[in-house]
């Protein structure tokens, strides 16, 4: 968790930079890790979970080429490795997630 916070200082003042109309969206519907292909998610994003609830968000791929987010990706993978079945899931607070990545957009 220290590491997800270390990150939220680092991008603190990527905010007033960015545009407001760019933002994530939770919920919706398909997908699961079931191998399903989700109706909901629109061409140039994709879906993660996050947090222990498992809460769904459909981020644009843009988010990929960030640093910040390289690292929730990396902890993901020290978590989860590469053969869980459950989607694509961040190992953070629903909260810490929402707040990084509305820095990056």
């Amino acid at each position: 968790m220290a590491v997800v916070k270390q990150i939220m200082k680092r991008c603190s003042g990527l905010r007033s930079n960015k545009n407001k109309n760019n933002q994530l969206q939770c919920g919706g519907v398909g997908g699961g890790g079931t191998g399903e292909i989700p109706v909901d998610v629109p061409k140039g994003h994709f879906v993660v979970y996050v947090s222990e609830n498992r809460s769904r968000y459909i981020v644009p791929l843009t988010v990929l080429t960030s640093p910040e987010f390289q690292i929730l990706l990396q902890l993901a993978e020290e978590e989860f490795g590469f053969s869980h079945h459950m989607g694509l899931t961040i190992p953070c607070e629903e909260q810490v997630f929402q707040s990084l990545t509305s820095m990056l957009l």
